[in-house]
């Protein structure tokens, strides 16, 4: 078992290494880009760089610990780092600043150490489990707090789109559909971890997402929930990372969230059974 003393220790070596990928990617304008597969799905040589000097920054802290990464794989278990060297490549090849680094340690698949970087901006976001969430967008530290915001039709909503969006039928075009009619107003930022830490920081009230993997959701989840927020699948049951879905709010809306994302997919999915 972790206790506080060695979460705050894994916390630094998580900041640390953030940082100094951070460091590594900012101000760098994408190169030798390739896709996985999938011309949406964009990988660069920095992605990479980015990744190596992450691994190489938490094995020397925490030897130990396993590290399962975006672009290297790895091997699962009990305690184990998620690491998303570039989340949001397709923002960062393109120039868009709204792409982040994110680290996350995870004990039984529950977030428990989580930084969310973003370079570009020069902000950083962490938390560790019982210790609350903060950041520095450039003014010093402070603690992250969600936003009061207490009905869905004065919120802004945050998600994300998968890869193979113009294939599958599982797109989440009818959720955004519906969301862009209920609630306040919708956004499409590019970046799973930015869009959490953005939750927990106050600036949108909520996010919802399927088909992601556990490096894009984990830190930022910890965020939230930090922040005072609430996190669960999108059916209000335990949010676990490798299920690769998450409904992330400030809590007041969430049941309203929930409530919505449901009609929504049974409109969608009565579209898809109908003849």
């Amino acid at each position: 078992m972790l206790d506080d003393a060695a979460l705050d220790r894994l916390l630094t070596v998580a900041r640390g290494a953030a940082t100094d990928a951070a460091a590594l990617l900012a101000g760098v304008r994408a190169a030798d880009i390739r896709h996985k597969g999938n011309p949406r799905d964009l990988v660069t040589e920095w992605d990479l760089r980015s990744e190596a000097l992450i691994r190489e920054r938490l094995l020397s802290g925490a030897p130990d610990i396993a590290i399962v990464g975006e672009e290297g794989g790895g091997a699962g278990g009990h305690v184990r780092w998620l690491v998303d060297p570039i989340d949001g490549t397709v923002n960062f090849a393109h120039g868009l600043p709204l792409w982040a680094v994110s680290i996350a340690l995870v004990v039984d698949q529950d977030p428990v150490v989580g930084v969310v970087a973003a370079p570009a901006l020069g902000w950083q976001f962490w938390a560790r489990r019982g210790g609350g969430a903060f950041g520095d967008t450039g003014s010093g530290v402070t603690r992250l707090a969600v936003s009061a915001v207490p009905r869905l039709t004065d919120a802004m909503l945050t998600t994300g789109f998968p890869y193979d969006r113009a294939t599958s039928s599982d797109n989440n075009f009818g959720q955004w559909e519906h969301f862009q009619r209920v609630a306040g107003a919708c956004r499409r930022l590019g970046a799973a971890s930015l869009d959490l830490a953005l939750v927990a920081r106050g600036m949108l009230d909520g996010y919802w997402e399927r088909r992601l993997k556990p490096w894009d959701m984990a830190a930022g989840a910890l965020l939230v929930t930090e922040a005072g927020g609430r996190v669960t699948d999108p059916r209000g049951g335990r949010f676990i990372a490798d299920d690769g879905e998450a409904v992330a709010t400030n809590g007041a809306i969430h049941e309203e969230v929930l409530a919505e994302l449901a009609i929504a997919d049974a409109r969608a999915l009565a579209e898809r059974e109908a003849p």
